[in-house]
């Protein structure tokens, strides 16, 4: 038995003529006469391994490695001969010689290669062995970069006197937009839970309790369609000021990144600072777009171009019936950002009515990078008075908003701040800096794009039992 003091690949280069403790998994093996040689692998990269046959039982034993088994291996650090280095590793001047040898773990024959990047593979084949693909170097790259822009986020904020807040998971639907994932209740018959499409109500509230600076890493869920920047569950830091205005917000989130891109992504390089302040109308007729890609040359992934739009109208007509004529306007109004966005007036008694909603502006601002929105915020209506009318010009009856936002209006009725705020998005900010094609890449497990979980087989059905207890009859479509 091999004793447990472990050395990890990457410090194997500082202790030539010691003997060392490995573990990890076998990446390649070579045979070379009566030479065996293994490449193994731990989270921190590769180091060869030679089998000599001065130990018959340890070459024997050796012979019996094969691809991904676990190890430990017991020996002593060497230079490789002059000619044999390999420049491509950080552990390319050194080899273990192996003195000790134990098997953890047999395994498998994988379902596909795990040395390579994995491009080349079928997505729903990854997704499904997730614990397989996540062990080539890629990705645990990706996860440790995406480690790295969370710690610093945390730091960063933490030092100017952000409080970091978790706010619930079950919480109330309420009408904001995208479709709410429902949790029926076990305790209250008929009754739902809703999982949050972000803590917007609850970093409001938070403000009104005189918290004044709050921050989350959140869990955020929105039952939408997928894309390659979007999945159903996504992760964004969700940061709320009192007593801000739209520049103070905007100054925080342009220095945080542009220290973070500094000291994480040092190779990567920022088009333009300060960042850009762009106007929707701007954006739109000029770029044809409100996310524009500012980059100089659009091919240079270490190419960072910042900016932020300002300026939006605060709601936008939805059609009801797309056969219908814009003429006739049957549809609603609905709030480009959502209802708490503050509008720019400055006679609300006169200027905030259904008549006028497509002249009203909003305090709202995205934050865009190299042509992707990567956060979305705004100044927060704090008047309840004037978020009610907000809510009416969407076209909710006032019984129906006292009803699902009593919480948040009664709020506001004992002394609540001005304030406001943004949420970047961890996964689109992690897929940028890391060149990655699309969110999957940098998130651990990932939904695929229609929603499904292929290594867990979710969504799933539950038992008659569960149906029971949670009050809940299931109907089956009927054939035709």
């Amino acid at each position: 038995m091999l004793t447990n003091m472990r050395t990890l690949t990457k410090d194997t280069v500082n202790k030539i003529g010691e003997s060392v403790n490995l573990m990890g998994w076998v990446e390649t093996r070579r045979d070379h006469g009566k030479l065996i040689f293994i490449d193994l692998r731990d989270r921190w990269g590769i180091v060869q391994v030679v089998f000599n046959p001065k130990n018959g039982e340890l070459l024997k034993s050796a012979d019996r490695l094969r691809p991904e088994w676990v190890v430990k291996i017991e020996g002593v650090v060497k230079e490789r001969p002059k000619g044999m280095q390999n420049s491509e590793i950080p552990t390319g001047n050194v080899e273990i010689e192996a003195v000790g040898l134990e098997i953890l773990a047999e395994a498998k024959t994988p379902p596909f290669d795990i040395a390579g990047d994995g491009h080349e593979i079928g997505e729903e084949s990854r997704l499904k062995y997730r614990y397989l693909d996540l062990r080539r170097s890629r990705l645990l790259k990706n996860l440790a970069s995406r480690d790295k822009i969370i710690s610093f986020a945390r730091n960063y904020l933490r030092e100017k006197d952000f409080i970091e807040i978790e706010t619930p998971i079950l919480t109330k639907s309420t009408p904001e937009g995208a479709r709410d994932y429902i949790v029926p209740s076990r305790l209250h018959a008929g009754q739902f839970y809703a999982l949050p499409q972000s803590p917007q109500q609850y970093k409001q509230l938070l403000m009104v309790a005189g918290v004044e600076r709050y921050f989350q890493i959140a869990r955020c869920f929105r039952d939408e369609d997928t894309r390659g920047d979007r999945q159903p569950e996504f992760t964004q830091l969700d940061l709320e000021m009192s007593f801000a205005e739209e520049e103070d917000i905007l100054n925080l989130v342009e220095d945080l990144f542009i220290k973070m891109v500094q000291d994480i992504f040092p190779e990567k390089k920022i088009t333009q600072t300060p960042f850009p302040r762009i106007s929707y109308k701007e954006a739109t007729e000029k770029y044809g777009t409100d996310k524009p890609d500012l980059r100089k040359n659009k091919d240079d992934k270490n190419e960072l171009a910042f900016a932020f739009v300002v300026n939006f109208p605060m709601f936008e007509w939805k059609k009801t019936d797309p056969s219908t004529s814009s003429g006739q306007r049957k549809g609603r109004w609905d709030a480009v950002h959502h209802p708490f966005t503050k509008i720019r007036s400055a006679d609300w008694r006169t200027e905030i009515t259904k008549e006028n909603a497509d002249n009203l502006m909003a305090h709202q601002y995205d934050f865009v990078l190299n042509g992707y929105e990567i956060a979305g915020g705004s100044i927060r209506e704090h008047n309840p008075k004037i978020l009610e009318t907000v809510f009416e010009i969407m076209g909710n009856k006032k019984e129906d908003i006292r009803k699902q936002f009593s919480h948040l209006l009664e709020a506001f009725e004992y002394g609540v701040p001005p304030h406001g705020g943004i949420a970047p998005g961890i996964d689109r900010i992690a897929m940028i800096l890391a060149g990655e094609p699309n969110i999957r890449e940098v998130i651990a497990f990932p939904k695929t794009g229609d929603g499904r979980d292929l290594m867990m087989d979710s969504p799933s059905e539950i038992s008659t039992d569960q149906l029971k207890e949670l009050h809940i009859k299931i109907e089956k479509q009927k054939e035709k």
